[in-house]
C-alpha cells in the first residue's frame, strides 16, 4: 500500500486553522469528523491530546504527525493539514511546524499504523518534498508529491 492510497482529497486542508498544538489539532479533529472519518471529534481531539502529553509528534523539518488508535475504524487513514502560520509543536530539532500528517488506525492493526508512521517519515526525508508540499497550489498537487514520493520508494509496504 502507498501513502497516496491512505488518505483522499478531501481530508487534505491546505490552510488549517491553529495559533498553538492544541488548537491546530482541534481544528484537524473536527474537519475529519465533519469528513465522516470519525463520528466523535472531541474524542479525538483527547486521544491525539493524550499522544502528545507521551512526546511531540513533532519530527523536524516542519512537520509533525499526530496520531492515534481509534474504535470503528476499518483501515489507516491519513490527513494531510497545512497551517497558515508555522506553530511551535515541541518539535526535536526546534523549528515550528506547518505540515501536519495525521494517522488515524484501528485499534486492532499496530503493525499497519507503524507503516503508516514509517511511510510519512522516510517521505519527509525524501529530496524536498516539505518545501514543495508547501508550494502546492491545491489538493492534487498534494496527492500528486505523495504519488511521486512512491515512485521514489517512499510507499507502505
Amino acid at each position: 500500500m502507498e501513502l497516496e492510497a491512505l488518505t483522499r482529497p478531501e481530508l487534505i486542508f491546505l490552510e488549517l486553522a491553529g495559533t498553538d498544538a492544541a488548537s491546530a489539532l482541534w481544528a484537524f479533529s473536527e474537519l475529519i469528523a465533519e469528513r465522516g472519518v470519525v463520528r466523535d471529534a472531541h474524542q479525538v481531539y483527547e486521544k491525539l491530546l493524550e499522544r502528545e502529553e507521551l512526546g511531540s509528534t513533532g519530527i523536524g523539518s516542519g512537520v509533525a504527525i499526530p496520531h492515534c488508535k481509534v474504535k470503528k475504524l476499518d483501515q489507516v487513514v491519513v490527513a494531510i493539514g497545512i497551517l497558515k502560520e508555522a506553530i511551535d509543536f515541541g518539535a526535536t530539532d526546534g523549528s515550528p511546524v506547518r505540515v501536519l500528517f495525521l494517522v488515524l488506525s484501528p485499534e486492532k492493526t499496530p503493525a499497519a499504523h507503524l507503516h503508516a508512521l514509517a511511510a510519512i517519515s522516510r517521505w519527509v526525508q525524501t529530496d524536498d518534498h516539505v518545501s514543495r508540499i508547501l508550494e502546492s497550489p491545491d489538493r492534487d498537487a498534494v496527492l500528486g508529491l505523495l504519488r511521486q514520493g512512491a515512485s521514489e520508494g517512499t510507499g507502505v509496504t
